[in-house]
């Protein structure tokens, strides 16, 4: 089974969603979405400064078994990108909701009404059983 953190959003794409602060929340895959992909072995993400919307490719994610899309998850505009995961992609296997971050984006509009757009942990989990 997989494992799905409260106090998140997901997407039906499988990204999840974390408040850090005002506007800006921060986005990765899920551990669902890992386990599907395998082995990452690469992953390509936007350029700090580049503004994003909900539901577009912001960047690929390579494992031994595919390329995938990473898929926004909310609109605005990206205020930083994990670095470690140039050099250690590998830690979306090995901590998807923690280390493995992607980006973090500063939301345009309004963050409670993007996040409504989004499923709650119970609804994400409850979409998985289907």
């Amino acid at each position: 089974m997989s494992n799905v953190k409260e106090n998140r959003w997901y997407s039906k794409d499988h990204e999840w969603v974390e408040k850090v602060s005002g506007n800006v929340v921060r986005i990765g895959i899920s551990d669902f979405a890992q386990h599907q992909l395998g082995d990452i072995v690469f992953v390509e993400l936007p350029e700090e400064g580049a503004s994003v919307q909900a539901e577009e490719s912001i960047g690929t994610i390579e494992s031994v078994k595919t390329v995938s899309d990473l898929f926004c998850p909310v609109s605005g505009q990206v205020t930083k990108i994990n670095p470690r995961l140039g050099d250690e992609p590998e830690l979306v296997n090995d901590e998807p909701y923690d280390a493995g971050w992607m980006a973090e984006i500063e939301v345009e509009g309004d963050l409670e009404e993007q996040l409504s757009a989004l499923l709650s942990a119970e609804q994400y989990a409850e979409f998985l059983e289907e």
